[in-house]
Order: C-alpha cells, then sequence, then structure tokens
C-alpha cells in the first residue's frame, strides 16, 4: 500500500474498447491504413490518456522547477551554479528558449522556486515553493533528508492541484541535475552510472572523467538507498522531487504528461517505480543527446517523438513537439471517413 497522503493512487487506464474505437476511427480515415505513422499512434495514445474518441488539449501547461545542488561544488558541470537563478530570471523575462517556445505554441508557462539559492522578488508566473537554498552535497551525505524529500513531492502535488488543463508538459532547472539524474537511473534502473553519464552542459573529457568518478564515489556512499524514495533524497534534487510529485499528480488526474529530456525523463523514472502506471499518461517529446536518456527511455518503455540532438533541458524539447499532439487530436476529430468524403476504399 501506498502513503496515499503523499503518492495518490495511479490506476491502470489500459481500455481495450476504446482503443479498438480509436483504431477504427484512425483506419477510417480518408488514408491508406497507417499511411500517417507515429502520428496515428500519437493519437490513440493521447485519446486513451484523455478516455476521448475526439480528445482535445486543453489549456497545456509548461512547468519548470528550479533548485540548486550541493553536488555541482564538486565540479560535475561545466557551468557555476549562479546560473540556476540567472535562468530563472531569464525565464521569468521571457528570454530563454523555452519562454520564446511557450509563447509560440500558447503553452502557459509556470517557474517553481523549489530550492534556488537566490531569492526573487514575486513576480506573475513564478511560484515560491523555496525548502532551502540548495541541497545538500550527495558526495558528503544525503541531498535532503526525508522530511524535505517529502514536502518537495506534496509541493510539486500542489502546484499541479492549482494549474487548469489536461495538459501538463515537464521542464527544470538546476546546475548540477544531469548528475543527479545519471545517479537516479543508475540506482532504480541498474544501470552502470559511466554509461549514464554524459558531458551534461559541455563538460571536455578530463570534466567527464571527473565527473563520471564522482558519481561512482556518490552511489557508493549511499549503497543502501534503494528504494525510491531513499535514492531521491540521497542523489536530490529540490527540482526534481517537485517534479515527481507534479508527475503523480496529472497521473492521478489523467491528464497528458509531456516528457521532455533527461532529468524530467529520471523524474518520472522515480514516480514511475512508486506507481507503475503512470507512464501510460507519458509522451517522451525527444531523445536528448545526453547518453543516459535513451537507456532511460528504454527502461520506462517510452519512445520519443524528436530527435534533435537536444541537451538544454527547460522543456524546450516538449515545447518543440507540442504541435504533434495537436495535430494528432485533430487528426481523430476533424479528418474525414471515407464515407463522409465520399471516396473510395482500397479495393
Amino acid at each position: 500500500m501506498t502513503d496515499t497522503a503523499l503518492i495518490p493512487d495511479v490506476p491502470d487506464i489500459t481500455d481495450a474498447a476504446l482503443a479498438a474505437r480509436l483504431q477504427a476511427a484512425l483506419d477510417n480515415k480518408t488514408k491508406p491504413v497507417g499511411a500517417l505513422g507515429r502520428l496515428e499512434t500519437l493519437a490513440l495514445r493521447i485519446g486513451t490518456i484523455l478516455g476521448s474518441e475526439r480528445p482535445v488539449l486543453e489549456a497545456p501547461q509548461m512547468l519548470v522547477c528550479a533548485g540548486d545542488h550541493g553536488l555541482a561544488a564538486r565540479g560535475v558541470s561545466a557551468y557555476p551554479s549562479d546560473v540556476t537563478w540567472q535562468m530563472v530570471e531569464n525565464f521569468l523575462a521571457g528570454g530563454a528558449a523555452v519562454s520564446v517556445l511557450a509563447r509560440q505554441h500558447g503553452l502557459a508557462l509556470t517557474v517553481v522556486d523549489c530550492g534556488v539559492r537566490r531569492d526573487f522578488q514575486p513576480r506573475p508566473g513564478l511560484v515560491s515553493r523555496r525548502i532551502a537554498a540548495g541541497t545538500s552535497d550527495a558526495s558528503v551525505g544525503p541531498a535532503m533528508t526525508p522530511e524535505q524529500c517529502a514536502q518537495a513531492i506534496a509541493n510539486g502535488r500542489e502546484v499541479v492541484r492549482a494549474l487548469p488543463g489536461n495538459a501538463l508538459l515537464l521542464g527544470e532547472m538546476g546546475i548540477g541535475n544531469s548528475s543527479t539524474a545519471a545517479l537516479l537511473l543508475a540506482r532504480l534502473a541498474g544501470q552502470d552510472v559511466g554509461a549514464c553519464t554524459g558531458a551534461g552542459t559541455g563538460l571536455d573529457a578530463a570534466g567527464l572523467a571527473r565527473k563520471r568518478a564522482v558519481l561512482r564515489d556518490v552511489l557508493a556512499l549511499h549503497a543502501n538507498a534503494t528504494t525510491p524514495l531513499a535514492a531521491l533524497a540521497a542523489f536530490g534534487g529540490f527540482e526534481v522531487a517537485t517534479l515527481v510529485g507534479s508527475v503523480l499528480q496529472a497521473a492521478q488526474e489523467r491528464r497528458v504528461i509531456v516528457v521532455d529530456g533527461f532529468i524530467a525523463s529520471a523524474a518520472v523514472l522515480v514516480a514511475q517505480a512508486l506507481q507503475p502506471h503512470v507512464t501510460q499518461r507519458c509522451i517522451a517529446a525527444h531523445g536528448s543527446a545526453e547518453p543516459g536518456h535513451a537507456l532511460l527511455l528504454k527502461y520506462l518503455w517510452l519512445t520519443p517523438l524528436l530527435s534533435l540532438d537536444l541537451r538544454l533541458g527547460e522543456g524546450s524539447g516538449g515545447a518543440l513537439a507540442w504541435p504533434l499532439l495537436e495535430s494528432a487530436c485533430r487528426i481523430l476529430r476533424e479528418m474525414a471517413s471515407f464515407e463522409a468524403a465520399g471516396v473510395s476504399r482500397k479495393a
């Protein structure tokens, strides 16, 4: 049994009858069967998530969770920790990639301060759910206490409950958080941490070797952190734990969850370990250039929509993939059947 005060129940949404009706509708559109390829698979998945043969994506929400990591002091990133708060300001000013793409595609952008080492002035678009000024250094002890981890998950659930719509796009910002994602993947999916670890923000070969060595030491230090919540507390971070709560809440509410890159996928990994049916609601936006992301998506049985060698995070890949989701829904709702269009079928 899960503690529903913290971890909500996420039921199985498999519906063979609905799936058959959706497939029949797609097969009866004015095209050869399967001619729209993976767009048809996407349409079927969205219809299943929303429980509708004519799905409509309403008030899509881009949620960017930000937090600092104590582990960044060990040189696991090419950028200083100050970039976290500077990018939060950039998001709010509308100058970041995800800000531009959210405007382009009509996505409401909410930035959550989950634990950044900087005080922000209140303003529209910013939600403060700050637990502390960054996590502790995971190389000397747990990144979070169990209480902090639980609070971050609860915060993520609360934030999503307050957002309208039926689609949630995941984004994040936190210097050092590709290390957290690699650690979570290694521990929860049984992968070699070296294979999970990439250059992140652009480490050179020496920097990457140092990062891998640090992460091996961190894994060894927390060898007993084997459950999903224990691993999350051990490795961090506040923004990842907040995203875990956001995913769990969105899954319970049967929202479409658009998963961005490596870090957002790591949050889904933890949520899926807590509630196995979470991934039924998830759509992988793209395959990141981070080597661990391909391993993670394979483990989650998610196939990415795009392959653009992105490694930015922020939710940028989710925003880029968003038009495909809208197109898939319109195919179901608006494309004519053979009968309605008076078009002859295949002989």
